[in-house]
């Protein structure tokens, strides 16, 4: 849920109360006016969301519980053996279940005696100021809707099972929630849109698609990583660049295909100082003094 929101499906509600999310021509489900009807009462749901109320609870249909389940099914064993520790031992503790889509709310309180992060529903794609501020109160936003049942191990956008079996993993360790956290704090200081778009770029490259050397192996923490079948078999054939935010915050990246690059911490230990050091004294003048001093890596 980044900026990239012209490659994401927009949500648009008319003057008579009609929501429409708008499917990309390439979509796998663009065809299909059954998954594109659910796909706008879902959306509906969110935007009619009321904060501090209950995330709506949504009746999932045979189709969308047999995607999850094959999805939670063959992540499960990729994680086994390409995620690493930290994640591991945070998603055994959160313990999501594999043969339903859960509702918001349990999310919500699997996380809660973890790390106190909360889920709260998304329409679709969420300005980023709203969508990374709300790291500091321990809340993320999150889509609600299931990828299309054509393509079960495939999305062109952050669905379901991208915002839980990605994220929420990844929230359950409080070494990560505490960045969440602090990410969002981040936010609060800053007033510029090129230091906002430096912090998310830095985010994409850590927190959605960061890597960490691991027992004498490539291991993967991030959350675009963990959700993706097909780019977490990938990942090991990426360019790996040392851990960097000046790079991170400055490296252009096409979200429509496998990162060709990717930034390698040594050790989650290393990740937690250098990016929490990072995100806690970030401000509006941090992208300026960074790449002043640094040139850019082809």
């Amino acid at each position: 849920m980044f900026t990239e929101a012209q490659l994401y499906s927009p949500v648009t509600r008319e003057r008579d109360g009609d929501v429409t999310v708008h499917l990309d021509a390439e979509h796998p489900g663009v065809r299909d006016e059954q998954y594109r009807a659910r796909r706008n009462a879902i959306a509906a749901l969110a935007l009619d969301h009321t904060p501090g109320a209950p995330a709506p609870r949504i009746d999932y249909t045979d189709a969308e519980q047999r995607v999850w389940r094959i999805a939670a099914t063959e992540l499960a064993r990729k994680h086994q053996v390409y995620a690493c520790r930290e994640v591991r031992e945070a998603a055994a503790q959160l313990a999501l279940p594999p043969e339903h889509v859960p509702q918001l709310d349990e999310v919500s309180r699997r996380l809660a005696p973890l790390t106190g992060f909360r889920y709260v529903p998304a329409a679709g794609l969420v300005p980023l100021r709203e969508f990374f501020g709300s790291f500091a109160e321990r809340t993320f936003h999150s889509t609600q809707y299931l990828r299309h049942h054509s393509a079960p191990l495939y999305t062109p956008e952050p669905d379901a099972i991208h915002e839980i079996i990605g994220h929420a993993n990844q929230l359950a360790s409080p070494a990560f929630a505490a960045l969440y956290e602090t990410v969002g704090h981040a936010v609060a200081r800053l007033e510029t849109e090129a230091a906002l778009k430096f912090l998310a770029d830095v985010f994409w490259f850590s927190l959605e698609f960061g890597v960490v050397r691991e027992e004498g192996e490539i291991r993967c923490y991030g959350a675009g990583l963990l959700s993706s079948y097909g780019e977490i078999d990938e990942f090991r054939h990426a360019r790996l660049l040392p851990l960097d935010v000046a790079r991170m915050g400055t490296r252009t990246y096409d979200i429509t295909r496998y990162q060709p690059v990717l930034f390698c911490g040594e050790s989650v230990g290393q990740l937690v100082d250098v990016l929490g050091e990072f995100f806690a004294t970030m401000d509006d003048e941090t992208p300026g003094r960074l790449t002043h001093r640094t040139r850019p890596v082809p």
